[in-house]
């Protein structure tokens, strides 16, 4: 069976927001894939497809790119379609496979991915090797796949593709991706790269924990936690937020958000600054780009902007009094 495909080339919002939406009436799409930022611009601009389009050809949504917000899953379920499959998926180019992804056979759970797919022995580790539950861990997969890369282009040694897959645990695939996996549900939460993973006073969490509490705040657009280190190799966690139109940012703010990390996760969650910005950098792909802004609060030179949305968005981070002297 051959089903034919659809790629929009170009900005999914021109001519207008609702051009891909137009193209499954028209079309009768089926399966629409797209990106956990593509929903949230949607939804900031409060379109909603369900009162402007028919889509009944429309029965399931995929999204990757980056997590896929809570909050998404209230919008698409409320605005776009209330009986769509909305599967949030993940994988890697380096595979061309999902490791986790969506599931008609079970429940979709708010903010998690369904469940691991096939063939895929996939675990979540906790740094001394050994599997966790509900906790967050490194993404290992067990076992071989097909579609698993053997070696690296000029790596006769093998030594670079032993560096990015199994120098971590030996033997065992690390994707460099944190999660933690639902044991009631079969659900996976996937919180981001394990390069952005922050560990301020030894407790070891991913950005994507924060972001799930401070973009549920209808002031903030978006967030950006990153860490930063002192000469001692001491990490504290910054937390920027950019205001949605017309909200201003402040220390009311600010403690309520303090107040919902610590409701939500602990004490020792809770960033040690919370600074505005008036933009978060993004790769053209629409991933979140944490690593670049901890390279620039330390000093560092960005290099390759190219592969981001909006480099400019970079120099925002340049010489923040409140970071000097840490």
């Amino acid at each position: 069976i051959c089903w034919p495909a659809l790629v929009y080339d170009g900005s999914p919002l021109m001519p207008t927001p609702n051009v891909l939406w137009d193209l499954t009436d028209q079309l009768g799409i089926t399966i629409f894939g797209t990106g956990a930022k593509w929903l949230s611009v949607l939804q900031e601009r409060n379109l909603k497809p369900s009162e402007t389009h028919n889509l009944q050809s429309l029965h399931t949504i995929l999204s990757t790119g980056s997590p896929l917000k809570p909050q998404s899953y209230d919008y698409v379920y409320r605005c776009i379609k209330s009986t769509v499959l909305l599967g949030s998926i993940s994988g890697g180019t380096d595979i061309v496979s999902c490791f986790m992804g969506q599931n008609p056979t079970v429940p979709v759970h708010r903010g998690e991915i369904q469940s691991r797919n096939l063939g895929m022995a996939v675990e979540a580790w906790s740094l001394d090797g050994k599997p966790v539950w509900v906790e967050s861990g490194e993404l290992v997969c067990l076992k071989p796949i097909p579609c698993q890369p053997t070696h690296f282009w000029n790596d006769e040694n093998g030594s670079k593709y032993h560096k990015a897959y199994f120098s971590t645990f030996p033997g065992v695939w690390a994707h460099g991706d944190y999660c933690k996996i639902n044991p009631k549900t079969g659900g996976v939460v996937m919180l981001g790269r394990s390069d952005g993973t922050l560990n301020p006073n030894g407790v070891r969490f991913g950005s994507s924990e924060i972001y799930n509490i401070v973009e549920a705040f209808e002031d903030v657009s978006d967030s950006l936690c990153v860490p930063q280190y002192n000469a001692d190799g001491e990490e504290r966690v910054i937390l920027f937020l950019k205001m949605a139109p017309g909200k201003p940012f402040g220390p009311e703010l600010v403690t309520k958000i303090k107040g919902a990390i610590r409701k939500a996760l602990s004490a020792r969650h809770i960033p040690a600054l919370l600074l505005e910005t008036k933009d978060i950098p993004y790769t053209i792909s629409g991933k979140k780009v944490e690593v670049a802004v901890k390279q620039v609060i330390a000093g560092r030179e960005v290099a390759q902007r190219g592969a981001f949305s909006n480099p400019a968005s970079l120099d925002l981070y340049k010489n923040i009094p409140e970071l000097q002297n840490y």
